[in-house]
């Protein structure tokens, strides 16, 4: 049996806020954005080459969507990006006043730091040393 990862889905206030920010910051793509007849948008964003993995940005809509926008694990980090390109994301994060949550830990197994997000969803950024 295979099972994989499709998307992980982040609560917005704004589909367009949020794919800035995730395209400015982590080099994401659109690997869907559409809207069907009722008017709904599905906005899909990913890295690299794959359209397999992503994310999903879903719009919130109700008073209680709105306040789990920022907060959709009760404070602990939403998820876990791995690069080899440590160094170049944190400078890009910098560089873009992107609040650094846990500042850059380095190891001898690997480097890490937590970041947060437009609405505050804490990202945890990863390079392992192979």
């Amino acid at each position: 049996m295979n099972i994989s990862l499709g998307r992980v889905i982040i609560l917005v206030k704004d589909y367009d806020d949020a794919l800035e920010f995730y395209k400015k910051n982590l080099s994401c793509k659109v690997i869907m954005d559409s809207t069907n007849e009722a008017g709904q948008r599905f906005v899909h964003t990913g890295f690299g080459d794959t359209t397999e993995t992503g994310i999903w940005f879903l719009k919130a809509d109700t008073d209680e969507e709105l306040q789990r926008v920022g907060h959709q694990t009760g404070g602990q980090p939403m998820m876990v990006l791995y690069t080899d390109a440590f160094d170049n994301v944190y400078a890009r994060l910098r560089e873009n006043n992107v609040t650094i949550y846990r500042e850059p830990v380095d190891t001898p197994e690997y480097k890490c730091l937590h970041f947060l997000d437009l609405y505050g969803n804490e990202i945890v950024l990863v390079e392992l040393k192979t």
